[in-house]
């Protein structure tokens, strides 16, 4: 038997809603799918952070590799 969901307001600035619904126009999702994919990324990269892992992205020949870093990601 799975729980039954709730429910939640998320009140957000304007900059981040556009960016939310720009990608949910982008790749045909939902704000709510977007969302709670994002969620789900979010805990992965975490999850890896604190077991040691690091995690950069690489560019092209005119930008360096950049590490990621943000505010308690990583921190158990």
């Amino acid at each position: 038997m799975s729980a039954e969901p709730e429910t939640m307001t998320l009140n957000m600035p304007a900059r981040e809603m556009r960016a939310l619904e720009a990608l949910a126009e982008h790749h045909g999702m939902s704000k709510t799918a977007v969302m709670r994919q994002a969620l789900r990324v979010y805990q992965l990269i975490h999850v890896r952070l604190c077991d040691g892992e690091t995690m950069s992205f690489s560019g092209d020949k005119d930008r360096r590799s950049t590490m990621i870093a943000a505010v308690g990601l990583g921190q158990p």
